[in-house]
């Protein structure tokens, strides 16, 4: 059994037959995705470890620690993400699961405060082999939406978001699923209002959005009304197996009778259904015990409600505590 380091070591061909194969895997744990991040150093400093037996790969993550551009905001909300959980063979040995998660803490263990998994499949049967490498299991929840065909996707929505639609199409609102790199510069607009009077968390710079616009796999939805964009979704997608909606914004209130925000992820819904892809993954409604506007949002797509939860390795317990009380203050300044 060996473990890899670095991008440049491991076989792509290896890497495609687990993505091919495995029964937790997301776009977010690609070759496409590593790059990606890795094009960005001055948001993140993403990196990839990997576990092999026989030239076969058997586990891999990729994740990113965050990058702040102030020295001392750096150092206290210092953290690893990684979407989607790592990426694990069918058959991966609990020894060879367990090599990855402690060469992944022993590798990040200095550099960061905590590392985070957010979940979007189902990891209970590896989950005991977690919580023994430090991992604490936080419960999360999320909504597939069957995306099958165009059909399944309309007897699932709810009334109101049925309605919603055809208000918006009949007002004059359309779909662009293929704007211009300018018009993604007035959704980011709109989208940065949103984090900062609503959201209240960072969100990533424009620099992000401009280069994932150029990605094979990444495709921006929006909404235009009387020539103007007032929303849109971004989405990201694993070929043939499921589309996921990163951010989706609008300018909801502004415009009698037109729900930029519905007609948005709904475009991503029959997006997804042309491109053969049976999930719609809306990456994260909240945890259970919380009253959370936005799953009430997501719910009335027709999706199914699932806990994949997320796996939280917290490095420095004083660290961990303070940064989140800073964020707390963050979003009621």
């Amino acid at each position: 059994m060996n473990v890899l380091l670095k991008y440049s070591d491991i076989d792509l061909q290896q890497w495609q037959l687990l993505t091919n194969s495995s029964p937790v895997a997301s776009w977010f744990q690609t070759p496409e995705a590593y790059e990606f991040f890795s094009s960005l150093p001055e948001i993140m400093q993403p990196f990839v470890i990997a576990v092999e037996k026989e030239k076969m790969l058997k586990g891999l993550v990729i994740g990113y620690v965050t990058k702040e551009k102030s020295s001392l905001k750096q150092f206290f909300t210092r953290r690893a993400v990684i979407y989607g959980g790592p990426l694990l063979a069918e058959d991966i040995t609990d020894q060879e699961l367990k090599s990855l998660l402690l060469t992944l803490d022993s590798w990040l263990y200095k550099r960061t405060i905590y590392v985070e998994t957010r979940n979007f499949s189902d990891y209970n049967p590896w989950r005991h082999i977690f919580e023994d490498c430090g991992f604490r299991y936080q419960p999360h929840l999320n909504f597939h939406v069957d995306t099958s065909s165009l059909e399944t996707i309309n007897q699932n929505l709810g009334k109101d978001r049925k309605r919603n639609i055809k208000l918006s199409l009949r007002e004059g609102a359309t779909i662009l699923d293929n704007p211009t790199i300018a018009q993604v510069k007035s959704y980011y607009a709109i989208l940065a209002r949103l984090y900062k009077t609503k959201v209240r968390t960072p969100l990533y710079e424009w620099t992000f959005f401009e280069k994932l616009y150029s990605l094979p796999s990444a495709r921006f939805l929006l909404v235009q009304y009387n020539d103007d964009i007032i929303g849109g979704t971004t989405c990201v997608m694993l070929e043939n197996h499921i589309v996921y909606e990163w951010f989706v914004c609008g300018e909801d209130s502004k415009y009698k009778n037109v729900f930029p925000s519905v007609l948005a992820t709904y475009a991503g819904l029959q997006f997804a259904a042309d491109h053969h892809c049976p999930r719609f993954d809306l990456m994260g409604a909240g945890t259970p015990d919380e009253h959370y506007g936005v799953r009430d949002f997501k719910a009335r797509f027709g999706g199914e409600l699932v806990e994949h939860g997320r796996f939280l390795r917290i490095n420095s317990d004083i660290l961990y505590q303070l940064g989140k009380t800073i964020v707390k203050l963050i979003r009621i300044i």
